[in-house]
């Protein structure tokens, strides 16, 4: 039998029997629908958490000033423990697995002013490395601090987004200048809004930027608040959290292993812990959308063994006139195969629009939207091949297998 021969007669046959063909076709479709849906979602999820954590850095490690817990060499317990600039150029010396290092100062509540535009807002003094370590970029237009500007302690502001639209409003705020605890300020940047759901101080978008030197000068102090840095490789991250929590125990006299002295907070932990998270999360989805599609699976070969049983004649006279089983086989395979197909298309037409319809829903922000990727089809399209060829294989075997006499003895 021809391949055209072979398709006419499977939709004939489809056509015959089309209550029956409809609901095989809608067990297939539904099945498929749910995969692309549960996985779209899973992975949008994924997406959204890592551009929130994202926000705020990519891999790196933010050291905390706190209180010693364990008496040492004559010290007591209680004893504060404060970073200096010159700390985190000690760290960069002392530990070579460090790639970027930088001091961050930080007051709260410093009075902003714009004519008669008023706020109270974190004022943060950093270095250069700061923006790429915190991912802060400038919108178009604007930049971030030079050389220059940290050399000649020069008084320009790199402003958080909210802090732009509360001063500005829609007016251009590059160029302009305001008023810092009514010591003027040149405006040399706003920052690209992000998506940030986590933070050590405040959302960076409240927040207002110096050149480190210059907020040296004008507090006339040298104690940071904050050391950040990023591991040269994020794999070895707790080896080089050990070396600095060691280097500033050296440094400021306090016990090694007095966690508590020295708060060290490793996002790339979080990082580990998402990629499991998300691991077994999307495999969940895949499971119950993979059984889902099982259910519709069986129900095709459900079906696909009592069409074998109510064409038991047509087989037996397709055998005695030269049919070999391995025709019979293909025909009823290539059935199966077209009706999951057929389930599939539809499937894929229905997951895709609804996950498209899905793209701007207002929790958007928190569980992400579904996301229709390569990734989604592959796997559904894999479960989909491994259900279509099981449910087609087994009633095709049967039928290739049926003797030809019983077949004629048939009703």
């Amino acid at each position: 039998m021809s391949l055209f021969s072979l398709i006419a007669d499977v939709f004939r046959n489809m056509n015959q029997q089309r209550l029956r063909t409809f609901l095989t076709i809608f067990g297939i479709m539904w099945g498929t629908a749910t995969l692309i849906i549960l996985l779209a979602f899973g992975f949008g999820f994924r997406d959204q958490m890592t551009l929130n954590m994202r926000g705020m850095g990519d891999n790196i490690v933010i050291l905390f000033q706190n209180k010693t817990t364990k008496s040492f060499e004559g010290y007591g317990i209680g004893r504060q423990i404060r970073f200096k600039e010159a700390d985190a150029w000690y760290l960069r010396d002392k530990v070579p697995s460090i790639n970027e290092i930088t001091p961050e100062y930080s007051r709260g509540m410093i009075p902003f002013r714009y004519g008669s535009r008023t706020n109270s807002a974190n004022l943060t003094g950093v270095y250069i490395p700061y923006s790429d370590m915190r991912n802060v970029f400038p919108q178009e237009g604007g930049r971030w601090f030079n050389e220059r500007d940290i050399n000649e302690r020069r008084r320009v502001v790199f402003l958080g987004n909210e802090i732009k639209e509360i001063l500005f409003g829609d007016e251009d705020a590059v160029g302009k200048s305001v008023l810092i605890r009514d010591m003027p300020f040149l405006v040399i940047g706003v920052m690209e809004p992000k998506t940030q759901n986590s933070s050590y101080n405040v959302r960076d978008e409240s927040r207002t930027f110096i050149p480190a030197t210059t907020f040296s000068t004008i507090f006339g102090t040298d104690y940071i608040n904050y050391i950040i840095y990023t591991p040269d490789d994020p794999l070895s991250a707790k080896e080089t959290s050990t070396a600095v929590r060691e280097a500033l125990a050296k440094k400021h006299r306090f016990d090694a292993t007095d966690l508590d002295a020295v708060g060290i907070w490793d996002t790339s932990e979080f990082w580990e812990f998402m990629h499991y998270f998300f691991m077994g999360l999307n495999g969940f989805f895949g499971m119950i959308g993979f059984f889902t599609l099982a259910v519709g699976g069986i129900g095709v070969a459900n079906i696909m063994f009592v069409v074998v049983q109510e064409r038991m004649k047509e087989i037996g006279i397709r055998r005695s006139i030269g049919a070999t089983r391995a025709d019979i086989l293909r025909q009823f395979f290539a059935e199966t195969l077209l009706l999951v197909a057929l389930g599939a298309i539809i499937g894929y037409g229905i997951g895709w629009g609804l996950v498209q319809s899905m793209q701007h829903i207002p929790i958007k922000e928190f569980v992400g939207a579904p996301q229709f990727s390569a990734t989604v089809g592959l796997v559904a399209f894999t479960v989909l091949s491994i259900i279509g060829f099981i449910a087609g294989l087994l009633p095709a075997f049967r039928a290739s297998r049926l003797s030809i006499i019983d077949c004629l003895r048939s009703k």
